[in-house]
């Protein structure tokens, strides 16, 4: 197209003849050229996007590597002083293996076809596939406050990540992922990586120097399901019947067409005020406005069972000092979306309740003296507002202004009830082989030394088939890439949601205990997270303790470390009279308690399972409990709760025990 332009520019220019001449041959042969190109390129050898420059191969086994190219094409592959070749069948498609590398690198990969493909920058060392759902998402970017010093020092070229886009597919397994690069964790480049796998990745390149490489397949918010093939999930009879059900286009585009109704439905409901009136605005002159807390949620305070949304607004005193330097804005956490405006101009926003709310603020958008701050929230449904317990401040080099406390607000907007027959549309992501189809299958056989996993929030609501869920994900795995002992590594759930002070039931707990009954499975290993998590944040801050207890475990069960990888797992219980003696695996050097005190978070109960928290000693490598409420005691159970309080038992290596019961 550029070359007809070309033509037609030359014809009505006032130019000389013989330049018009010229240029018209020059515009023939580059169309020739680039017809002739196109002919030839789909003869072209070409790679899945997991094989580009500065990837990481696994090493210590033979290299598998495929593509395409035109039918009966011979090709050969020269790399690291070794030339392999082969022929692609009647298809195009072809497949090779590469001799068996020790780690190193940089190398140069060169395949020659009808064209030549080079690679460069290419290392051998290990490569994990890292996967599950937003706490293995959570990029060092989300976290960037806690591991600011992480980031500004990030110098590790020999650790890379590969990003996988997200791709969700309900016909079936993928061969090629959408586009994406190896990116090593040098500087700024570290943001994107998931933070559990950097500080894993970074713990194992520390220990032993070799080049470390995370694919990194992940996605907030998904179900177990969605990342396991048809194949994995053919023992689930009601799984299986959605699988077959979604490969109906039809049905597929009928949600897809009734959410387009839906959202035309929806932009014809009214306007938020606050917009058509500029509540933003320096000149707007408040009417009507009430007071109201932050932190806190509005259901809490007066403004019963809103689905909305809310303005809140505050006159901030800052300092000349603050003024004139750069400044940011810690909002905490806000359910659901918020839009910052600050003296009339917005700052930032963002859509959805997870992420902390770190903004930073233009220059000179401050003055000193009274600053206008206001907060557009919106909410689709449960409480909204400001979460507790999180920071709330403007920053300035070393000053800091307090902005909680009492603020104004004013409702913009009520949205209508949610009708729940219809216009609840699908989430693609979350159904069954979805994300194995788009993100998983397109990397197989790629050589990998193991599975990093942390996935369950999506599934804490019916935990009854986590266990057999989570087994059956293990198998196909290993199945689909042929190696039916590949290392698969793993999160237990951690603490999470309200203290609840006495005995409970808990989904969570159930949750962790499926997950620790997943040990059965061989060549696996669980990072016990029970002390890590945050009760008002389903992504806690603390990715790094989580990424070096996943290293812990490969350097004890991939690597063979004698070393002790775990905190005490619970083995057996015997009732002794009036009280109940613990045994545990996984001791190391003893059992002891994290803060100097007695064992605590201890519950038993008789025959009635009418559980009462228990006096707890520990005794060598055992935990005797009991209660004087409870004469014959019959079932014990640790840490048992959402999030309990004070779990306590430790080994002396610093690991956590993990929560169990005796009452199933």
């Amino acid at each position: 197209m550029m070359y007809y332009k070309l033509f037609d520019v030359c014809l009505l220019a006032n130019a000389r003849k013989i330049f018009c001449q010229k240029l018209y041959w020059v515009c023939i042969f580059s169309v020739a050229a680039v017809v002739i190109g196109s002919a030839s390129a789909s003869a072209q050898i070409t790679l899945p996007t997991i094989f580009r420059d500065s990837m990481v191969l696994q090493r210590g086994k033979p290299i598998d590597i495929w593509g395409k190219a035109s039918p009966q094409e011979k090709l050969s592959v020269q790399f690291n002083g070794s030339i392999t070749t082969t022929k692609a069948n009647a298809n195009g498609e072809w497949k090779m293996q590469l001799p068996t590398q020790n780690a190193g690198g940089p190398y140069t990969m060169q395949l020659k076809g009808k064209n030549t493909i080079t690679l460069h920058d290419v290392l051998v060392g290990d490569v994990w596939f890292a996967s599950g759902q937003s706490n293995m998402v959570h990029q060092m970017n989300i976290h960037d406050v806690t591991y600011a010093e992480e980031i500004a020092t990030a110098n590790y070229p020999q650790i890379r990540q590969f990003l996988v886009p997200n791709n969700p597919v309900l016909t079936g397994p993928e061969t090629h992922a959408n586009t994406s690069y190896w990116a090593p964790a040098v500087g700024e480049q570290v943001r994107p990586f998931s933070a559990v796998a950097y500080f894993f990745a970074k713990q194992l390149y520390e220990r032993y120097k070799i080049p470390i490489g995370i694919i990194n397949s992940s996605v907030g918010g998904t179900p177990i399901e969605a990342w396991t093939s048809e194949a994995g999930l053919q023992s689930f009879a009601d799984i299986s019947t959605v699988i077959q059900r979604n490969k109906d286009s039809a049905y597929i585009n009928s949600f897809k067409q009734a959410n387009a109704q839906s959202a035309g439905s929806s932009a014809q409901q009214p306007t938020d005020k606050g917009l058509q009136e500029k509540w933003f605005a320096t000149a707007y002159k408040p009417i009507g406005w009430r007071n109201i807390n932050i932190p806190g949620y509005w259901e809490d305070q007066g403004i019963r069972n809103l689905d909305g949304v809310v303005w809140y607004r505050r006159e901030i005193d800052v300092p000349a000092s603050m003024a004139a330097n750069d400044a940011k804005v810690f909002l905490g956490r806000i359910v659901d979306a918020d839009v910052l405006y600050v003296n009339g101009a917005q700052v930032s926003n963002t859509t959805y309740m997870y992420p902390q709310r770190r903004y930073k603020l233009p220059s000179g958008i401050l003055h000193a003296g009274k600053n206008l701050f206001v907060i557009r929230v919106s909410n689709q449904n449960g409480k909204g507002g400001f979460v507790p317990d999180k920071p709330y401040q403007l920053i300035s080099n070393s000053d800091t202004v307090d902005l909680q406390g009492n603020w104004q607000y004013k409702v913009g907007e009520v949205f209508a009830p949610r009708n729940a027959g219809a216009g609840n549309g699908i989430s693609l992501q979350n159904q069954p082989t979805a994300l194995y189809n788009g993100m998983v299958a397109p990397f197989v056989p790629y050589g990998i030394k193991g599975f990093l996993w942390y996935q369950g929030e999506s599934n804490a609501g019916r935990p009854s088939n986590y266990l057999a869920l989570q087994k059956a994900l293990v198998q196909d795995w290993r199945k689909q890439w042929q190696q039916p002992s590949l290392p698969f590594l793993y999160v237990q759930l951690p603490n999470y949601m309200d203290v609840n002070y006495t005995p409970e039931e808990s989904n969570w707990a159930l949750m962790r205990e499926a997950q620790g009954k997943a040990l059965s499975v061989p060549n696996t290993a669980m990072a016990v997270a029970i002390d890590l998590g945050e009760w008002n944040d389903v992504h806690p801050d603390n990715k790094k303790a989580v990424g070096d207890r996943l290293a812990l475990a490969a350097q004890k069960m991939v690597y063979g470390e004698n070393i002790i990888a775990s905190g005490p797992m619970f083995e057996k219980a015997s009732v002794q009279n009036d009280k109940i003696v613990i045994s545990f695996t996984h001791t190391g050097t003893g059992l002891t308690t994290n803060d100097g005190g007695m064992p605590d978070n201890f519950a038993i109960a008789g025959d009635d399972k009418k559980f009462v928290w228990a006096n707890a000693r520990i005794e060598g490598n055992t935990v005797v409990v009991w209660s004087k409420t409870v004469a014959a005691p019959r079932y014990v159970r640790y840490a048992w709760a959402d999030n309990p309080h004070n779990a306590n038992l430790y080994n002396k290596e610093g690991l956590p025990a993990s929560p169990f019961r005796t009452d199933e």
